[in-house]
């Protein structure tokens, strides 16, 4: 069973429990440590952060932030303060283009004759950001698609009818905002890279020069060969291995937290090593 979990999302993003909801979630299965990662916003870090200290529970606070790339590329951040200026700056700049988006997928609908608006997803996504999980939930609903995978396939995902490309940082501007907040650095999924051994080894150098810190050695949908692939370069580049289940409740029921789909055992080790880089850099844990 695992101590700790490292990527998890709330309803601050596109999460189906509230902060507090999920830090009681991860206290009740025994967890030690958790790290709140939402997308692209802080928003829920207060919250969590209350919780866990009435509960005794370790919460590490983050986010995750989707960068441009070839492949899919998301970077996380831990231990990030939740008032986060630089980062809520950069990030309400984003989220202003994201609007755009998100309304230009509405009309999008609308033009295939689906009865939609942008006031609806609003109410739904309630303070969080709004993406298209939220666009998704809307038409389930609806009845109009029957799952978040129909909904994508059909409409939201990249070959879907109501398509638009998502306004992202490049990895440059995402290292070095949350390295300008003192958050510790890491790049998630690095299966998403769809890269091979030599490619990835070169990226992870680029990406180490940069600022990163540390690489998601341990996800659910890593396999055991690419789990000992990533912890080899995690050694060989000097770079510390974390690991997460990318845990977001009923709309991922695969995927439970702290286990991912039962292929992930965390220990509380992770997470001192990754305090004690932080210290050694003589930043607070």
């Amino acid at each position: 069973m695992s101590e700790i979990d490292l990527h998890t999302h709330s309803t601050a993003s596109d999460g189906t429990l509230t902060p507090s909801e999920l830090v009681r979630h991860a206290r009740d299965i025994g967890l030690k440590a958790i790290a709140v990662t939402d997308h692209d916003t802080a928003g829920g870090l207060k919250e969590a952060l209350q919780e866990g200290k009435r509960l005794g529970l370790e919460v590490i606070p983050g986010c995750e932030l989707s960068v441009e790339y070839p492949g899919l590329m998301d970077i996380l951040g831990l231990w990030l303060k939740p008032e986060a200026p630089a980062l809520n700056a950069a990030l309400k700049e984003l989220r202003d283009k994201r609007d755009m988006r998100n309304q230009l997928i509405i009309e999008k609908l609308q033009k295939l004759g689906i009865e939609i608006t942008y006031r609806e997803v609003r109410t739904l996504a309630g303070d969080a950001a709004i993406g298209r999980p939220h666009i998704s939930r809307v038409l389930m609903n609806k009845g109009i698609v029957c799952s978040v995978r129909d909904s994508f396939d059909r409409y939201l995902g990249s070959g879907g009818k109501a398509y638009v490309p998502k306004q992202k940082f490049k990895p440059e501007k995402a290292i070095s905002v949350l390295k300008d907040e003192g958050a510790l650095v890491v790049l998630a999924h690095p299966f998403s890279l769809h890269l091979g051994s030599k490619d990835m080894h070169r990226e992870l150098i680029r990406l180490k020069d940069l600022g990163l810190d540390g690489v998601e050695v341990f996800y659910p949908e890593h396999t055991p060969e690419q789990i000992k692939e990533y912890a080899f370069l995690c050694r060989k580049l000097g770079l510390l291995p974390s690991g997460g289940s990318d845990f977001h409740g009923s709309v991922k029921p695969e995927i439970q937290l702290g286990t991912g789909k039962g292929n992930l055992d965390l220990p509380y080790s992770i997470v001192q090593a990754l305090k004690n880089k932080r210290l050694e850099q003589g930043l607070w844990v």
